[in-house]
């Protein structure tokens, strides 16, 4: 297991398949699935071939509690087809929600790609209605950049709002670190 990097609070590490169980719970819980599949359950079989396949490949990190090595859910850096470009991505269990476990998570990560992996520009996409999501977002710098509306498999409740795209590019990621250096 290879740990990527620590934050005050966090872990972020490599998923192995040790981590089974921990997806499973997390891909069954309906709250934390509603913006992703409306909620409906997914068999172990299912998790193991689709989400914890996905999880073990480039750019995903399991997240253990700094304090506990209590196993929080995943974040994710994912390379896109364009040289560069990440999709920022993360998922928490319920009891982690509302804790800044998130924007934390997610700052060190964007951090890190920017800093040591020639990341050029992050992007996010969350639905429209996801306001806990967008929040996580705008706290990490990503700026709005679109409405859009894609085909997807199933349609779920506040599908017909549409889904948000957010952006932040290296420079003004950069520029927002030296402001804040500066008091600005």
């Amino acid at each position: 297991m290879s740990v990527l990097l620590r934050t005050p609070r966090l872990v972020l590490r490599t998923v192995t398949e040790d981590d089974l169980d921990e997806v499973v719970a997390l891909d069954n819980d309906p709250c934390v699935m509603r913006y992703i599949n409306g909620g409906h359950p997914v068999s172990r079989d299912e998790v193991r071939a689709g989400s914890l396949r996905r999880l073990r490949g480039p750019g995903f990190w399991a997240a253990e509690e700094r304090a506990t090595g209590a196993w929080l859910g995943w974040f994710a850096l994912e390379p896109t087809a364009e040289r560069g470009v990440v999709e920022l991505g993360y998922r928490l269990r319920r009891s982690a929600w509302g804790r800044g476990y998130a924007t934390e998570g997610a700052q060190a990560l964007i951090g890190a790609g920017f800093r040591e992996s020639g990341v050029r520009r992050v992007t996010a996409q969350t639905m429209t209605v996801n306001a806990g999501s967008r929040r996580v977002l705008e706290k990490c710098g990503l700026a709005y950049v679109r409405t859009f509306f894609g085909q997807w498999p199933e349609v779920i409740e506040g599908s017909e709002h549409g889904d948000v795209e957010y952006v932040l590019t290296r420079e003004s990621w950069a520029a927002g670190r030296a402001a804040a250096h500066t008091g600005e």
